[in-house]
């Protein structure tokens, strides 16, 4: 009669190779972490400044009308990066007679280095 042997758990190499493969996944995950930490960092970052300039806007409508004018200013964030927030105010010609301005174009631009240098601008028309 032949003596079956039997395996009762895994070799040396077998076990080997799963440590290898769990390693290399591992080492996926963390990389993967990194890119997802620095996208909702600058997600934050690019909210705050939109909060920024939509504040700096909503001041400048309600500024009276010979107050709006270009200037510059900077602010500090909730994780302590500095905004530089400037606005650009252009007066636009009304097209009928008589020639009298109604409209103002303001460009409000944010910019920040959160170790790149960033910057977000938004455009808008307020009127007499």
């Amino acid at each position: 009669m032949a003596l079956l042997l039997k395996s009762k758990g895994f070799s040396m190499i077998e076990a080997l190779i799963a440590i290898v493969i769990l390693s290399i996944s591992l080492l996926a995950l963390a990389g993967l972490m990194v890119t997802t930490t620095k996208n909702n960092s600058f997600g934050s970052n690019m909210t705050e400044a939109v909060t920024f300039a939509q504040d700096k806007l909503e001041e400048l409508r309600v500024t009276p009308w010979a107050q709006i004018v270009t200037n510059q200013d900077s602010l500090t964030g909730s994780t302590g990066i500095i905004y530089t927030r400037t606005w650009d105010v252009a007066s636009l010609a009304n097209p009928s007679p008589p020639p009298a301005d109604y409209h103002k174009s303001v460009t409000i631009g944010i910019s920040w280095n959160d170790g790149v240098n960033r910057s977000i601008s938004l455009l808008s028309v307020i009127s007499d």
